[in-house]
């Protein structure tokens, strides 16, 4: 397998003294991450100009210990900046019953906090929508600059897991479409 390191300006360098590599195009990327399900989730945040959200379907565990999350924040997202400047997080991991506020917080334009998803502030002052199955805070320790996104890894500070008893299968992101991961759905 080559090595590559990918350069500021998005190119890839496949070795010492080699030119550099476009790599694959954006219509092929996007066609392989299609067969490629990922969960969920709802990411908020306050800077002091009020809460933002996004849905995204890149957070990761990174490590456990120390234990460390990861998200990547589209720069075509209103509420990077606002995520991008804020000290904590909250990431709602969500069940195929938040579908709507999934659909909600990946609305450009609308407010995503009018009220016609619950939520509230937790004691510390971040904006959370209450009843998904998990929410984690996290303090942002890290972003780094990746193409046309922010890749933005935060330590979990406080985590609810006190609705995951109730909540329907995981709510995943395949082939361009919403889908509900259950029991029924295990192969092995």
């Amino acid at each position: 397998m080559d090595a590559r390191t990918v350069q500021p300006d998005g190119a890839a360098r496949t070795g010492p003294g080699e030119p550099p590599s476009t790599g694959v195009s954006v219509e092929e990327l996007k066609a392989a991450f299609r067969n490629h399900p990922a969960g969920v989730a709802v990411i908020t945040a306050d800077a002091g100009d009020g809460p933002v959200a996004m849905t995204s379907s890149s957070v990761a565990s990174v490590s456990a210990d120390p234990p460390l999350i990861m998200f990547s924040a589209s720069a075509l997202s209103s509420s990077t900046p606002s995520i991008l400047r804020a000290k904590t997080v909250v990431i709602h991991l969500l069940a195929a019953e938040h579908l709507g506020l999934a659909k909600l917080a990946a609305t450009s334009g609308v407010d995503r906090f009018d009220g016609t998803v619950p939520w509230g502030r937790l004691p510390t002052g971040e904006p959370h929508y209450r009843g998904v199955p998990v929410w984690i805070r996290a303090r942002v320790v890290s972003t780094v600059a990746a193409g046309s996104s922010t890749v933005v890894v935060a330590h979990a500070l406080q985590a609810d897991l006190s609705a995951t008893t109730q909540a329907r299968g995981a709510l995943v992101y395949h082939d361009r479409a919403w889908h509900e991961l259950s029991r029924r759905s295990r192969v092995a």
